[in-house]
C-alpha cells in the first residue's frame, strides 16, 4: 500500500513538471506571442483607475485647493496623512483656518483611495507614479503643499 502510494505520487509530481515545460516550450518556440513585457526599456501601460500615490494638485499660479479641513486625515485607515494647519489674517481682518504642511507617509499608504473621496474640494488625487524604490525610508515622507503656495480665492 505504501508503495503504491509512493509511486503515484511520483507519477502525479513528473505529470505536473511535464505540463509546465510543455507550455513553457510552446511560449520558446512560437516567438511571435510575447507576454512580457522588459521593464526598463518598455514603460509598461497603466489603467486609468491605477492607484499610485497621493499628490496634491496646484496651478500654474502656485495654488491648491486645499482648506486644512482634516476630512483626509480623518478618512485615512493608518495615519498616512497629517495636515498641520495654521489660522491666517485675510484682508477683511477675519481669520481663517490654512495648511501649513500636508505631509503624506508613503511608506504607511495602502492606497485605498479613501482620502481622495473624502476631500470636499478635490485638492488631492492619486497619480500614477509607481516607483517607489529607496535606499533611505525617510525619503516616503513627503511634503505634498508647494513652498509658498497659497489656497485658490473661492475655495471654502
Amino acid at each position: 500500500m505504501f508503495l503504491k502510494e509512493y509511486f503515484k505520487t511520483i507519477f502525479g509530481t513528473v505529470k505536473s513538471l511535464l505540463t509546465g515545460m510543455r507550455r513553457t516550450g510552446y511560449y520558446f518556440t512560437h516567438g511571435k506571442e510575447i507576454i512580457t513585457q522588459e521593464y526598463p526599456n518598455e514603460y509598461p501601460v497603466l489603467a486609468d483607475r491605477f492607484r499610485g500615490e497621493v499628490v496634491m494638485i496646484h496651478d500654474e499660479k502656485n495654488e491648491h485647493r486645499c482648506t486644512g479641513c482634516s476630512a483626509c486625515e480623518i478618512s485615512c485607515p493608518n495615519g498616512t496623512i497629517k495636515i498641520i494647519s495654521k489660522f491666517e489674517t485675510g484682508p477683511d481682518g477675519k481669520k481663517k483656518k490654512a495648511i501649513d504642511k500636508f505631509v503624506y507617509h508613503l511608506e504607511l499608504c495602502t492606497f485605498c483611495n479613501l482620502c481622495i473621496e473624502a476631500c470636499p474640494t478635490s485638492a488631492i488625487k492619486m497619480d500614477q507614479a509607481f516607483e517607489h524604490s529607496v535606499f533611505d525610508r525617510s525619503r516616503l515622507t513627503k511634503v505634498l503643499n508647494k513652498p509658498g503656495s497659497k489656497i485658490m480665492e473661492g475655495v471654502e
